[in-house]
């Protein structure tokens, strides 16, 4: 059964008609709840990531100066992220959900888990908050499976931007394999060809940039090469997803011209690498994608592959 981790805590991360808001979550839960899915999937508690948890990746003073941010009431942090009174615990609960998940995961406790939850993470660097990001979550969360003493882990980030904050946070780490699919030339400007790692984790990151306007078949196509061949030289335990729905056609802020469908075949494209390398092992946790109706379509076709990864027979590699 797929644990789903969600709170309505979430939606206290007060943004206004920023295009990252509470209706992005409410209209996934909703979908969930109408189509039944929600109803199949586990529902757990945990708890907010500790300081410790935290400054594996951040640094201290740039959480103290977060914190302090928020509880001044907020405001616009950087160009493009908005934060509230709440964000910063919020940021945390985010974070902790990763953790916990991945744990529940490697665990055995449930082989697929997704987390729903917000802000977003895969732009926020060390010392800075970035494009709507304020804590790296995908970062933490492997950071977790680190210190549970997994040695090779593997990130597909599949949101139209590039993760550049989870990309540098793994660029000279062997352990931490990192493959971003993202439109290139595009915000933040991050994520070309030859950006493959240094010193001890040269080669364990790759890029796929993907010019706007090319076919959805082609997507697909380049897509499963690509991460099927680097998914081959990780050789992952475990299979950690940015799971960010802005390449589809409609979102207003990203577009690579996807479909909704596509995010079914995306899911199983992954469901297929962790089936024959780590035992299905795969945890999903929520990017981008800001046409609420958009997202909690794409949501759902994921949600139903992740249930039918259950069900699949794992391949000898």
């Amino acid at each position: 059964m797929t644990w789903i981790y969600s709170h309505s805590d979430f939606l206290a991360h007060q943004t206004g008609t920023h295009p990252e808001r509470p209706e992005r979550l409410i209209a996934i839960l909703r979908q969930l709840e109408r189509t039944g899915l929600g109803a199949r999937c586990h529902h757990p508690t945990w708890e907010v990531a500790t300081t410790a948890e935290l400054t594996t990746i951040h640094g201290t003073d740039y959480l103290n100066d977060l914190n302090a941010f928020c509880l001044r009431g907020g405001g616009r942090i950087e160009e493009d992220t908005v934060v509230s009174a709440r964000s910063y615990d919020i940021a945390r609960l985010a974070a902790g959900a990763a953790i916990s998940a991945t744990r529940a995961v490697i665990s055995g406790d449930t082989p697929t888990a997704l987390c729903l939850v917000r802000p977003p993470g895969h732009h926020a660097r060390r010392d800075t908050a970035m494009g709507f990001c304020l804590i790296n979550n995908i970062s933490v969360a492997a950071h977790a499976a680190l210190a549970a003493g997994l040695s090779r882990i593997l990130i597909i980030d599949w949101d139209v931007h590039h993760g550049n904050g989870t990309q540098e946070q793994f660029y000279t780490d062997p352990r931490v394999g990192f493959f971003s699919i993202h439109r290139w030339p595009f915000y933040p400007g991050t994520g070309d060809h030859d950006e493959t790692g240094s010193g001890p984790g040269l080669g364990t990151t790759k890029n796929l940039p993907i010019a706007w306007g090319t076919s959805r078949q082609e997507y697909l196509n380049q897509f499963t090469e690509a991460v099927e061949g680097f998914a081959d030289k990780i050789r992952p335990e475990l299979v950690l997803l940015s799971a960010g729905f802005d390449a589809h056609r409609d979102d207003p802020v990203g577009s690579l011209g996807l479909e909704t469908e596509d995010f079914a075949m995306l899911t199983q494209i992954v469901g297929e690498i962790t089936a024959t390398w780590c035992g299905k092992k795969l945890v999903s946790v929520l990017e981008g994608g800001y046409n609420t109706g958009v997202l909690a379509g794409c949501v759902e076709e994921h949600v139903r592959g992740l249930l039918t990864l259950e069900n699949r027979d794992i391949k000898s590699a």
